[in-house]
Parts: structure tokens; sequence; C-alpha cells
């Protein structure tokens, strides 16, 4: 395994906040990062729904850009939110797993740029979409 890549998956796997969302880095591969987030009760936004709380997506959807940026291949280190434009298009299906696909598309020497995807189980039926920009920091 590229070491670069290896550091990714070792800091996602850190994240206090991923891990207490429960969030599991499923893929990890240069500029690619797909992380799923299982259904839990804690995370409910609307109790008489049961659906997840946007906010919990909006973490999955942020740490998934960020590992996709990290596991770039011009990406010599860490990286940081810049921005990112989350579009909330439907609720996730109360009890589904929510699982982010994130690509990291284009690097310039101070910036990465991230489109990602969430969905449930009806993956023809997006969750939310993303699009950010982030830190690319240099090892120097």
């Amino acid at each position: 395994m590229n070491e670069k890549i290896k550091f990714a998956r070792q800091f996602i796997q850190a994240l206090p906040h991923a891990v207490s969302l429960g969030m599991k880095l499923e893929e990890l591969e240069e500029g690619i990062a797909v992380i799923s987030m299982p259904y839990d009760e804690k995370l409910i936004g609307d109790p008489e729904t049961g659906v997840v709380h946007g906010g919990a997506v909006s973490a999955l959807m942020d740490t998934c850009c960020g590992a996709a940026v990290m596991s770039h291949p011009s990406n010599p280190a860490g990286t940081a939110t810049i921005d990112l434009r989350i579009e909330y298009l439907r609720a996730a299906t109360p009890g589904q797993t929510i699982t982010t696909r994130a690509h990291c598309y284009h690097v310039t020497r101070s910036v990465a740029f991230v489109r990602a995807t969430a969905v449930d189980e009806d993956s023809d039926n997006p969750v939310a979409s993303a699009t950010g920009t982030f830190t690319v920091e240099d090892k120097g």
C-alpha cells in the first residue's frame, strides 16, 4: 500500500468525530475515498421520522472529501476544509447506512477540488451531493 494512502487511512480512523459517528473507511485509493456511517439512533435529527440529522451527513461528507484529498497522488501532506457546499436532495431512509464517495479531481499548489455524493441503499437516488475546496499543505 502506498505510504500516503496508509497515512491517510490511519489519520481518518483516528479522528474522534469519525469514531463517535461510527464512520468506516471502505475504500481509499489515489484521489478517491468511500466512507460509510451506519444508522444509529443517537444520530436522529427528527424523532418523529427517525431521519438522521443533516449535521451527521455533513460531517461524513467533509471527512470523506478530506480523505480523498489526502490520498491524491499530488498532495504531499495534510489538508483542511476551505469551503464545502452541500446540497441535501432528500432525507436518508431511517435504518439504512449512509455511504459517501468523494473524488479529488484537481489539485493546484495550494488548493484541492473535490466532488462527493452521499447515498443510502437507494444508490440511484442520492441523499446529498457536495463540492468543496481544501487546503494543500506542503510537507516542506
